[in-house]
């Protein structure tokens, strides 16, 4: 029998994570999380990581598993997500697979098959050395010739996944696009997907107040710290929305008030992206958190979940 995975996803912001902790009460749950950026040790404000608190006692899995200068990939993901998910499901318990990354997300409940498109690390030092030298947006030119899909989605700045998508396509002729499209979808598991949005006014008024809450919350200092421990600018891992934003401003390079607004900037662009990415997944249930009251919204969740996924009336 497939193991039960409810799946939530949605922009950042817009409430995933209270709302997988609300569900996982309702459940008898716990969270893995799908977050690229919650793997790292060490920076938790940038990334909006949960603290104890926050998590009202449900367990999270998949949360400061790595050092910011260890390399940590999508399959590496995949591996580690779908031990946890089996082994959740042992102890008697729902595993909700929630975050923002859909990469991870499809990599996982669509078993992609990595060892098809195999890490050729010349290629890469390669293209990052043109990266260096060139920009990201040469990079992304580059893609967007081969794989105008994956393109579309990327930032300049997220140079590894550029690499990667150039990669790929290098090394098997296929776009990633088509490969991800052609990739089994016959999932491992009994599914239940759901999509949290907002109206996109009120998520952009949200993703700025966010922001500053983790300016008030000591965002600057958690970076000073970072660079202060070693960890160059230049890793992947400080390459992530919160991070880059702010070693310009110690730096010197621009205020503070430039740098929380380019922050702004950049998280509304990412939650655009991010909702790109998700709207092509037609088994995502999608609810507009922003009409509908909070408890209605998890009573409908939980409800529609534990029908879809055949779960014993005494979970809720």
């Amino acid at each position: 029998m497939k193991i039960p995975l409810l799946v939530i996803v949605g922009p950042t912001a817009v409430g995933k994570t209270k709302t997988a902790i609300q569900v996982a009460h309702r459940l008898q749950g716990e969270v893995v999380s799908a977050d690229s950026r919650q793997v790292y040790r060490y920076m938790n404000i940038g990334t909006a990581k949960p603290d104890w608190n926050e998590r009202e006692g449900v367990p999270h899995h998949l949360i400061d598993i790595v050092d910011p200068d260890e390399e940590f990939s999508v399959a590496d993901y995949q591996r580690l997500a779908q031990g946890v998910i089996k082994e959740i499901w042992k102890r008697n318990k729902l595993p909700i697979l929630a975050g923002g990354t859909g990469f991870y997300i499809n990599a996982v409940i669509d078993n992609y098959n990595f060892s098809s498109t195999a890490v050729n690390w010349e290629f890469r030092q390669r293209m990052q050395q043109l990266g260096e030298k060139y920009g990201g947006g040469y990079l992304l030119k580059k893609l967007r010739l081969a794989d105008p899909v994956t393109a579309e989605r990327l930032h300049p700045h997220d140079l590894r996944r550029i690499i990667r998508a150039l990669e790929v396509y290098e090394f098997t002729g296929c776009p990633l696009s088509q490969w991800e499209r052609e990739q089994d979808q016959d999932s491992p598991y009994l599914l239940h997907m759901v999509g949290l949005t907002m109206e996109r006014a009120s998520l952009y008024a949200v993703i700025n107040e966010r922001v500053e809450e983790m300016i008030a919350r000591g965002l600057i200092d958690e970076v000073r710290v970072l660079l202060a421990r070693g960890y160059s600018p230049d890793l992947n891992s400080m390459q992530g929305l919160g991070y880059k934003e702010i070693i310009p401003y110690l730096e010197g390079k621009v205020s503070l008030k430039e740098a929380v607004e380019i922050l702004q900037r950049n998280t509304r662009r990412f939650a655009k992206r991010q909702l790109t990415w998700f709207r092509r997944d037609r088994r995502i249930n999608w609810y507009a958190i922003s009409t509908m009251p909070g408890e209605n919204l998890m009573e409908d969740i939980t409800n529609v979940a534990a029908g879809k996924l055949g779960l014993a009336a005494n979970r809720l």
